[in-house]
């Protein structure tokens, strides 16, 4: 069986994908406060992103079953980007702190920068992570709503 990469700061990958209705500020979760909004690259979409291009940066890195979480986003959204305009995320493994992984990102379309900012993955167990998470909506259930 072949052994995982071991992870260091400094990892970089990149990711591009075109903006396309789907990813704008009108589509976020059919929440009707959006509804009206501009058609343009939503924060929400900039940030799963970024993430996502974090996650295909570690693919290499993690023991088989081995997953990532996002427990901390600090961005900052800095210009639109309309549909069918190409973005790129560009990420840096920065610290590695135990299972707790930091990246610096970046996000640019074809005019310049659009988003910047850090994010923090943790290492999990998948098994062990749904786990915990039957526990709590089991502790919880008939629990009334907000």
């Amino acid at each position: 069986m072949n052994q995982p990469k071991p992870l260091q700061p400094g990892l970089r990958h990149t990711e591009r994908m075109v903006v396309t209705p789907a990813h704008t500020v009108p589509q976020v979760g059919g929440w009707p406060g959006f509804a009206d909004m501009p058609p343009v690259f939503a924060t929400a979409m900039m940030i799963g992103f970024m993430e996502q291009t974090c996650i295909q940066a570690l693919r290499p890195y993690l023991a088989p079953g081995q997953h990532t979480v996002g427990t901390q986003v600090d961005m900052n959204h800095v210009a639109a980007t309309p549909v069918g305009m190409a973005v790129q995320a560009e990420v840096e493994l920065v610290a590695v702190e135990g299972q707790s992984l930091t990246f610096k990102v970046t996000c640019s379309d074809d005019a310049g920068l659009i988003g910047e900012g850090t994010h923090r993955r943790a290492i999990i167990d998948p098994r062990r992570f749904e786990e915990r998470l039957a526990a709590k909506a089991a502790a919880h259930s008939g629990a009334s709503g907000i």
